[in-house]
């Protein structure tokens, strides 16, 4: 039997040598998967930290307790006014006599300018609803919580430093002693911050909500669904179904296939143009924003439509033309619920992507202050990312938070609604 030199190596050396190099690499692979999972995972946990941090101050507000007494002649009307007089009153004057009664060495123009600053503007349109939703205070004394200026409410969640030189803070010494003795007298409290979730945007971070934009987004989505859905099942059904494969409905799938990938501004251009400066619809209106992102979801729609009603068993069609049933009959009875979770699941993502939209919508004007909550689909509005984008532009610390907890409200309901994806399609999904 021939043997080999002593110097050349045996086959199942070579064999033992390639698995053990085989088998470093796939642990080398497996410990790279792990360190950018952990390194995405702590980038994620850090964004999150980051919002969280800055932003949970904000369901708070800072309140001071007044005693105002609601006088008629310091308001100028009478008891038995009409509701337009009433409602045109010095609310003001009440909120400064009050403060004026608590702080008596507040005597010259400097410093009730000081004292009048500890309380936010919002405090005389909060006296002006209860006595138009109550006449009856007219001539009563009640003590009443009033907001806070946004300097107060940061000052006392700890962004403002009291210990810094007082040229380098925006409130001065005097104004911090009035409010420590506030607070001794538990006239000073931080309280939840409904305004936070009823009012709409403010010029004042303190009167400042989310309640106008959520409106326009719900508004804006809805227009969206109710658009995008049907025309997006109908387009899927009808070119995966029933569309001849030639060269015509190539070139459609192309298109469509091609503008998911479109940036989203694009489609506000076009909406720009075709909407509001041919069609003429309103600016501002969730209705042309519903539009603008029907457009953007739509190739979304389709391919995840598509992809549904190919995960149909061919079984299920050959059953149902084999026992008589047209062609439109086994699509619409037998094809379509099978494949509706998968359409339901990709129509929810496609609107969470919408919600996160911000660049179409500033090219049809959404971007625009709005005060008013729109209570229909022309009314002008704006959506939670624009409120977002706006708040972080203003120089005020307090827009620091709102923006931050804004942030946390859309992170919300982008979670929500892809959990509700995710549960749509494990209670409605079959395996063949």
């Amino acid at each position: 039997m021939n043997k080999l030199p002593a110097d050349k190596p045996v086959a199942i050396d070579l064999v033992n040598a390639s698995l053990a190099k085989r088998h470093a690499s796939e642990k080398l692979f497996q410990r790279l998967g792990l360190l950018s999972l952990l390194m995405g995972l702590t980038f994620l946990f850090i964004l999150f930290f980051s919002i969280i941090s800055k932003g949970y101050t904000a369901f708070q507000q800072t309140f001071i307790q007044l005693e105002i007494d609601f006088d008629a002649q310091s308001l100028g009307v009478e008891a038995t006014s009409a509701p337009e007089i009433l409602s045109s009153a010095d609310y003001g004057g009440l909120v400064k006599e009050s403060m004026r009664e608590m702080f008596p060495e507040a005597d010259s123009r400097q410093k009730k300018r000081l004292l009048y600053d500890l309380v936010s503007s919002g405090a005389a349109y909060q006296l002006r609803s209860m006595v138009m939703d109550d006449p009856v205070l007219i001539g009563q004394t009640r003590q009443v919580w009033v907001p806070a200026g946004d300097d107060v409410d940061m000052l006392i969640k700890g962004h403002m430093k009291r210990e810094v030189p007082e040229a380098q803070r925006r409130l001065r010494d005097m104004q911090i002693t009035w409010l420590d003795r506030l607070q001794a007298e538990d006239n000073l409290s931080l309280k939840f911050n409904t305004a936070f979730f009823t009012n709409g945007d403010s010029r004042e971070p303190e009167l400042a909500g989310i309640w106008g934009a959520l409106m326009g987004s719900l508004l804006t989505l809805a227009v969206t669904l109710v658009l995008s859905f049907p025309v997006g099942v109908a387009t899927a059904v009808y070119l995966e179904e029933f569309a001849p494969k030639n060269k015509w409905t190539d070139f459609i799938e192309v298109n469509i296939n091609n503008l998911a990938a479109v940036p989203s501004i694009v489609f506000g251009l076009l909406g720009l143009a075709v909407f509001i400066n041919f069609m003429s619809f309103p600016r501002s209106a969730p209705l042309v924003g519903g539009l603008v992102l029907t457009l953007m979801t739509l190739p979304t729609i389709i391919i995840a439509s598509r992809a549904a009603l190919k995960s149909v068993p061919p079984s299920i069609r050959e059953a149902a033309l084999g026992i008589g049933a047209s062609k439109m009959q086994t699509v619409f009875f037998h094809v379509l619920p099978l494949a509706l979770p998968g359409m339901l699941t990709g129509t929810i993502i496609g609107m969470a992507q919408a919600l996160g939209e911000t660049a179409p919508l500033l090219m049809i004007g959404m971007v625009a202050f709005i005060v008013d909550v729109p209570s229909n689909v022309f009314d002008p509005a704006t959506v939670l990312p624009v409120q977002i984008f706006l708040w972080a532009d203003s120089p005020e610390r307090a827009f620091v938070e709102r923006t931050s907890a804004a942030i946390m409200v859309l992170l919300a309901f982008l979670i929500a609604m892809n959990a509700l994806a995710v549960m749509l399609r494990k209670k409605f999904e079959r395996r063949w």
